[in-house]
């Protein structure tokens, strides 16, 4: 099946820009989308080709690197999502307690970017989410790049944030104080060529679900892709379109929606055989986690008498802190709720 059969393509300029029987259609959309699969497709979001283009070179850059260099700044604590992760080091399927052999890629990954001295980040959890960041000496641009890049994704995540809000009936601020230091990471992604056949079951990513709010996700035009399955268990493939970023719901918005909006699994499938050299992809990905301490409980238009709260309360802290454990079965310390 089709990317354009089942996920649409979203323009939220019209929500920022356009009147507001145009705004009320990109709130409808979503919301029938968010409901329905979980994915969609978002352009006039406003982040600039060449800045696009500016990260993609520094990520290329970095992952073309000699693995001793990458090694440098590698990940050095499994709770805390700083630095570099070598190839094959992770089985995301895992997640889901499935159990499958390594996923074929690499990745380095970035978290908030102004975390001051209060103890809100430096302390306990805040430890964790606000940890200093990694940076790669090379290539000399890669962090300027980054840092831009992270900031383009805190824009258009704001914005979702606040389309999500009406798309659930709620005031379009709902979101705001519970965003407003947000513990989003940014992950680069490679995934090399495939000169040799991968082993049986192995995929670029094994099938999984995101934690947080949502994801914002750019890929490249390459063989072996996303695929996404749908209520009806079908894997729908996420074609390359120019110009847009894949955006797709994560199990902490599943769970504050009370199921209403799905949390859909997907993962990257590997290149056709005769077309396994020259495959290599590339792929940005933004995780939109709230602040540590917001509470997660059922929002007020999500339940009724007749279909009452599913979830007992928690933070988005405490929830993302149950899906690390089951990943990687690590303790985490204890955060308080705001």
């Amino acid at each position: 099946m089709s990317t354009n059969d089942s996920v649409p393509t979203i323009d939220i300029s019209r929500f920022t820009d356009g009147t507001a029987s145009e705004r009320d259609a990109v709130v409808r959309q979503v919301a029938e989308t968010c409901e329905r699969i979980g994915f969609f497709l978002i352009k006039g979001h406003g982040v600039t080709d060449d800045l696009i283009a500016r990260t993609y070179g520094s990520a290329r850059a970095f992952f073309d690197l000699p693995k001793e260099e990458k090694l440098e700044v590698k990940r050095n604590r499994p709770e805390v999502s700083r630095g570099y992760n070598s190839l094959a080091d992770q089985s995301l399927s895992r997640s889901m307690g499935i159990l499958s052999p390594p996923d074929l890629q690499e990745s380095f990954n970035i978290g908030p970017l102004n975390a001051g001295p209060d103890p809100y980040f430096t302390e306990g959890f805040g430890a964790i989410h606000f940890a200093p960041n990694q940076w790669p000496k090379k290539p000399a641009d890669f962090h300027q790049n980054a840092a831009a890049y992270y900031g383009a994704m805190e824009k258009v995540s704001w914005q979702l944030m606040r389309i999500f809000a009406l798309s659930l009936g709620l005031e379009e601020s709902f979101f705001d104080g519970k965003i407003d230091k947000h513990v989003s990471s940014l992950r680069f992604i490679n995934y090399p060529d495939q000169p040799t056949p991968p082993a049986e079951g192995q995929k670029r990513a094994g099938e999984h679900t995101d934690y947080g709010a949502l994801t914002i996700l750019k890929v490249e035009d390459s063989p072996g892709g996303l695929q996404v399955r749908d209520r009806a268990g079908h894997w729908i493939d996420i074609g390359y379109v120019p110009g847009t970023f894949v955006v797709n719901i994560g199990d902490l918005m599943m769970q504050w929606t009370n199921d209403h909006w799905i949390s859909t699994l997907h993962r990257v499938m590997n290149p056709p055989v005769d077309a396994a050299t020259g495959s290599r992809r590339i792929s940005l990905v933004f995780f939109h986690q709230p602040n540590y301490d917001a509470e997660v409980a059922c929002l007020p238009t999500c339940a009724s008498a007749g279909n009452p709260a599913k979830y007992a309360p928690t933070t988005s802290g405490a929830h993302w802190r149950g899906k690390n454990q089951a990943a990687r079965n690590v303790k985490q310390p204890e955060e308080k709720v705001a």
